[in-house]
């Protein structure tokens, strides 16, 4: 008679500051302008970075990519429990090098794709803990809020907006390039902050100053976009986190529900399908409030009018918005709206329609499909973490609804989501681990003993995988 010994798997803590600190690089590179240069942003994030922004780009991706090969058995199982929607954006953007009208762009945009993808994988890959997300983002965002503050203060004329636009004049973008980009890190940072407080991660005292300084920020940025999604997101947080447990069975319909209304929306506004609208009519009856809700209507308009033009495959990755210069189709901006270029289409769903058509509409949608179902199946298991991934979707399926930041190399918040759909591919493994051989061994030393590694290949499971140690696993 045979006996089946099962297998245990071993987590460890090498690493970790090394990954956190690769990340935190990456977030600074989306959110400071190289050399402090704000003159020349005009409410835009530079389009290519100077000599020190390329070199730091590079390292990234050199040390993303030694981190993936080093952990390349792990890297390939975790590869399968990755967002297969995000794999197909990222490589029909690379793809649409041979249709795009502005290829040289879209291939620089390819490697900041690659980049950013690269180092959320490599991120998941060591130095790893269930709570592993939050608590590497929470306190970089913090600090650049902090650091924006004091920015403010002590050189307002570069923190502070002066155009003359009425939305503009006062609103405070910090260390980022735009009061919306402010806002956008501000309400993230409210989300974390409340999230750790209403799952004990971190002290109240802590949290309350947390939240505190995140609401302040929100304040000063006067991004509308922004203080609507973190009431939403904060609501649907204490929802998932505080319902009744007889209402839990159903939570997984409520996500639904309003995932589905959101995604509705989205595609109503831009009636990119004929008809779509009218569902949402009774709710603008009731309210008196523009579907638009940003009075931006103009600019969509004449970007659907673009879309029709490249239906199926678009004008390739991030070739239509290179700038207010002549040689870009986007330069009829400046004619059709009286000298106005607004940088994006201030729509999330809208841009990749126009890069990638409806093919990478579909690619979204499909993302965003599977982004809940790992997130519900996080939920089950893990209500915590479950809860907060949900929270951050709505965020973006919100904010998305008038900025540009779904799949934008441009955008820290495309980083962010990037991060959350590597960790939940990460959790999504260890769920099926778990099934399979229990809870981790608690060893952390680099040596594996050679029974354990040698019947972990023949199983066709990864070498004993690496999960920070302090704290456990949940």
């Amino acid at each position: 008679m045979f006996v089946e010994k099962k297998v245990g798997w071993v987590r460890d803590d090498r690493h970790s500051l090394i990954l956190a600190g690769i990340v935190w690089v990456l977030i600074l590179l989306l959110i400071v302008p190289e050399g402090f240069n704000y003159a020349i942003l005009h409410g835009r994030a530079p389009a290519e970075g100077g000599p020190l922004s390329r070199a730091l780009w590079v390292g990234l991706l050199l040390a993303a990519g030694a981190v993936i090969v080093w952990r390349a058995s792990l890297a390939w199982q975790l590869l399968r429990s990755v967002n297969p929607f995000l794999l197909l954006f990222a490589a029909l953007a690379v793809a649409s090098i041979i249709w795009s009208i502005a290829p040289e762009v879209t291939a620089r945009r390819d490697i900041r794709l690659f980049t950013i993808v690269a180092v959320c994988f490599a991120f998941s890959l060591a130095g790893w803990h269930a709570r592993r997300f939050q608590s590497v983002v929470r306190p970089a965002l913090t600090l650049v809020l902090l650091g924006s503050i004091a920015f403010g203060l002590a050189a307002p004329a570069l923190a502070i907006h002066h155009e003359l636009a009425p939305e503009l004049v006062g609103a405070w973008r910090g260390l980022a390039n735009h009061k919306n980009t402010f806002g956008a890190i501000a309400c993230t940072t409210l989300l974390l902050w409340l999230h750790g407080w209403l799952t004990g991660e971190v002290r109240a005292s802590r949290a309350f100053l947390g939240c505190a300084l995140a609401g302040l920020c929100l304040w000063l940025s006067r991004s509308s976009t922004a203080a609507i999604s973190t009431l939403a997101a904060s609501a649907f947080l204490l929802f998932l986190l505080w319902s009744p447990r007889g209402l839990r069975p159903y939570l997984r319909y409520a996500v639904g529900v309003t995932a589905a209304v959101l995604v509705i929306y989205a595609l109503a506004i831009l009636r990119l399908i004929p008809g779509l609208e009218l569902l949402l009519a009774p709710v603008t009856s009731l309210t008196g409030m523009d579907m638009t809700f940003t009075g931006r209507s103009e600019i969509w308009a004449i970007i659907v009018e673009r879309i029709h033009l490249n239906p199926l495959l678009g004008v390739g990755y991030g070739a239509y918005w290179i700038g207010p210069v002549a040689q870009s189709q986007s330069y009829e901006f400046i004619w059709r709206m009286g000298g106005f270029y607004p940088g994006s289409a201030h729509n999330g769903y809208l841009d990749v329609a126009n890069d990638l058509g409806w093919t990478g509409l579909v690619c979204l949608l499909g993302y965003i499909v599977v982004h809940l179902r790992q997130s519900l199946r996080v939920l089950s298991a893990d209500n915590a973490q479950g809860a907060l991934f949900l929270a951050l979707f709505i965020q973006q399926a919100m904010v998305n609804l008038s900025e540009s930041h779904w799949f934008s190399v441009l955008s820290l918040q495309f980083v962010l989501m990037t991060l959350a759909t590597t960790a939940l591919a990460r959790l999504s493994l260890e769920l099926s681990l778990r099934t399979r051989f229990g809870e981790p061994l608690r060893q952390m030393r680099s040596t594996v003993p050679a029974p354990l590694a040698a019947t972990a290949q023949s199983t066709g499971l990864p070498e004993p995988i690496p999960v920070f140690s302090s704290g456990g696993v949940s």
